[in-house]
């Protein structure tokens, strides 16, 4: 009796070899696409460095494109400083400390709240790109590492707020406000990074995990003011009732205000002196910048993961 090989068996047979090929190639592309991943120069390469300068001086040309964004960003503080510090300008003097103006007073607040607010407004950049496609395109070219995108926008925001905090310097100066010492400025520039570092990292984890530019612009309005009122911005902590000077106290802003205001008062300066005096006690320079580095600290960790799930 005669074996006969049916056409559905040769039919199958090709379909299981295909398969095979098939699953074959799909892993040798997976190994081979993981071998070039991992190939990568990496975040500590000169790879890197150039990418993220590319892409830095790719925000520096859109500003260049529309510099009402800058221009805005400079005039809007010095509004502030002119109209509000004249507002109170026949308050007794003494009533705000050592300050010889409410100007003088003032100007320390107004430096950190534009720091803050421009800060804030990072994550608006990354979050129309990621509407408009460009961050799809910019996921799939063969970085070093893609957290240059997100260092890119630190550096952008970085430079922008110390154009506006010489903006204000300068006019504080012209007012009457005076200026700091050499080593003063050096502090107060390192002031504003840490706090412009830390906001903007959440500012990026914000742009990542809101669905669009909308929520993110909500969140940046129901945030800026209430954090300027609840800091000591525009009065001393002692003026407060005790539930605000407890708010006060536990905002990263204060921390970055009451240092620069006493850099503003005291030529001569130590990490010692004391430059706030919280309700459970006072508080030196020194630990306010260690304060202001461990907000930016606990707001770079907590970005991390969503940053990797999205970009790395």
């Amino acid at each position: 009796m005669s074996s006969t090989i049916t056409p559905s068996k040769n039919r199958d047979d090709a379909s299981a070899e295909a398969l095979s090929i098939a699953n074959a190639e799909l892993q040798q592309w997976k190994t081979s696409a993981i071998a070039a991943e991992q190939s990568l120069p990496g975040v500590f390469s000169a790879e890197f460095l150039q990418e993220t300068l590319a892409l830095t001086r790719r925000l520096f040309i859109q500003l260049q494109r529309r510099p009402s964004t800058l221009i805005a960003g400079v005039i809007q503080p010095l509004m502030w400083l002119i109209l509000f510090g004249a507002l109170f300008q026949n308050i007794p003097a003494g009533l705000f400390g050592e300050s010889q103006n409410y100007g003088q007073f003032l100007g320390a607040g107004i430096i950190v709240f534009t720091a803050f607010a421009g800060a804030l407004n990072a994550g608006l950049p990354v979050m129309f790109d990621r509407e408009f496609g460009f961050l799809n395109r910019l996921l799939v070219a063969p970085l070093a590492s893609r957290f240059s995108i997100v260092v890119a926008s630190a550096l952008f925001i970085a430079a922008m707020s110390f154009v506006q905090t010489a903006a204000i310097v300068i006019a504080s100066a012209f007012l009457g406000a005076g200026l700091p010492s050499a080593a003063g400025l050096m502090l107060m520039a390192l002031i504003v990074f840490t706090l412009v570092l830390g906001v903007t990292a959440l500012s990026l984890g914000l742009a990542f995990a809101l669905p669009g530019h909308i929520e993110l612009i909500a969140v940046i309005f129901v945030t800026n003011l209430p954090l300027l009122f609840s800091s000591t911005a525009l009065v001393p902590i002692t003026f407060m009732p005790r539930w605000l000077q407890v708010v006060a106290s536990l905002n990263p802003l204060s921390y970055a205000i009451e240092p620069i205001r006493y850099l503003y008062l005291h030529e001569s300066w130590s990490f010692a002196s004391p430059v706030l005096q919280a309700p459970w006690g006072s508080v030196s320079l020194g630990m306010s910048l260690v304060i202001l580095v461990g907000f930016s600290a606990i707001a770079l960790t907590l970005i991390q993961p969503l940053l990797r799930r999205r970009i790395a």
